[in-house]
Formats: C-alpha cells, structure tokens, sequence
C-alpha cells in the first residue's frame, strides 16, 4: 500500500458504526464501472488501464466490498455508505457534503480525501471506482434510524429480505441481464440525458438521491406486498440511477486524469 492511501486511513480514523452494507452488489457494480469505462476519456482510460489493467476498473469494481474484513483496511466499512434521517430540509442535506455528519458512515469524507490525493495508486483507484457507485445506491443515502434500510423487513416473491438488500441485488437481478447487456441497454435509453447529468453539480445530485431515497420509503408505506407491483414501479428510476453514478464516474476520471 503507498504511502499516501496510509496517511489517510491515519487521518481519518476508525468508527466504529456496522451496517451489513452491500451497496448494488456485484452486477450493479459492474454495470456501473462498464459504462463509466465507455465514457472515459482516451487520456483518462490510457492511466486506468494502466493502473488496473485494460478493462480492469469493471473487474475490480467489487474489490472494496471484497475486503472489508482485511485488517489492512481496518477502517473502511463505514466509507461505504452516508445515512441520513427522513424530513431534513435541502439546506441540511447539502451541509453534508462538507460538513460531514458524526455518524452514520463516512462517504462523502473517503470520496474527497482519496480524489484530493496527488498520487492516486491501484488501491486508492479501486476505492474511488466502488465509492463512486455507492454514493449512487440509494440506500446508501438512507436512513440513519434504520441502518440503511437493513431494518426494514420485506418478501421478495416467497423469500425473506430487507429494503436494502432489495436495492443491492433483487431489482438488478430481476431483469436477468448480465453486467454488459445491462450496461449497453442504459447507454442506448439514457443517451439523451447525459449532458444534463454531466452538467449537474454535487449539491444537486445529492438532493436528487436524498427525494428518491424518500419517495422509496414512503411507497413502503403503503406498498400492498405485491413484487411485481415494485419492480413496476422502481425498474426505471434504479435504471437510471445506475446510468447517473457510470456517468458520474467517467466524470470524475476524466478531471482526475485530464
């Protein structure tokens, strides 16, 4: 491990804060990393390449869930997600990007302390590629008082699940594409939308995932158990969540290797 990536595990910190946190799972991961690879840069995708391999950032993409129990990395459990609580005003939520709340993860403070490293090595890279796609999960943006949605019981068809684990895995998986048929369909439908969502700044990206996150929650509410019903209802909107974060990635690799 460079030098760098251990300064900074030293400044920050262990907290200690436990959440069975899986973000979108390996394919949503991947899904992400593959459309964000397509968007890079020629410059951008030369240093990726270079760091991880042609292709590698798609490949590698799940390694910073791989090794939360590495005690290499003692502290990066809770890099993984940035919870809040249900009815904060915009101006609160905004706050958190800067202003980074004592509890309920530490997102938004890895995502700035590893791009604002000069050196960015194999490690720090692999972190940055899999935060990015967090910070995209909306339940990773979810609610403090349920561990992200961990607490919130569901069935999903005949099985026992969580909100959270629904968000992982269960809607991605219910289209039964793999990664790359599923990245290239987002390419295709969402083409239209990518200046926009290029052009959108931190502020407003994360108020978007803060309302879409709400809306989530206050459909449970009312939801009648019916699972064909909720993938009616959210197969789109996670579609495009996952288009934003490849987006967003590729952005944010470009301006790191312009």
């Amino acid at each position: 491990m460079k030098r760098y990536l251990y300064l900074f595990l030293l400044i920050i910190g262990f907290c200690a804060y436990s959440v069975p946190a899986l973000s979108w799972g390996q394919k949503g991961h991947r899904i992400i990393a593959k459309i964000a690879y397509d968007n890079l840069h020629r410059k951008a995708r030369k240093q990726v390449d270079r760091l991880l391999g042609k292709q590698g950032m798609i490949y590698w993409a799940n390694w910073a869930d791989e090794i939360k129990s590495d005690t290499i990395y003692p502290i990066s459990y809770d890099w993984h997600f940035q919870d809040f609580e249900g009815g904060m005003s915009d101006s609160a939520v905004v706050a958190a990007l800067t202003d980074y709340p004592k509890e309920g993860g530490n997102l938004f403070r890895a995502l700035d302390s590893l791009t604002a490293l000069k050196e960015k090595d194999v490690h720090t890279l692999r972190f940055i590629v899999h935060l990015v796609g967090d910070r995209y999960c909306p339940m990773h943006t979810a609610h403090l008082s349920d561990r992200g949605g961990n607490d919130v019981k569901m069935r999903w068809f005949r099985e026992d699940t969580r909100l959270h684990t629904v968000w992982d895995t269960h809607l991605i998986e219910s289209q039964g594409y793999s990664f790359s048929e599923y990245a290239r369909k987002l390419e295709t439908e969402y083409a239209a939308e990518k200046k926009g969502i290029e052009q959108m700044n931190e502020a407003e990206l994360l108020l978007h995932n803060y309302h879409f996150t709400e809306d989530i929650y206050t459909y449970q509410a009312t939801w009648d158990g019916n699972t064909y019903h909720y993938i009616y209802r959210w197969r789109q909107p996670m579609e495009l969540q996952l288009y934003v974060a490849g987006i967003r990635l590729a952005k944010l690799l470009n301006e790191i290797y312009k």
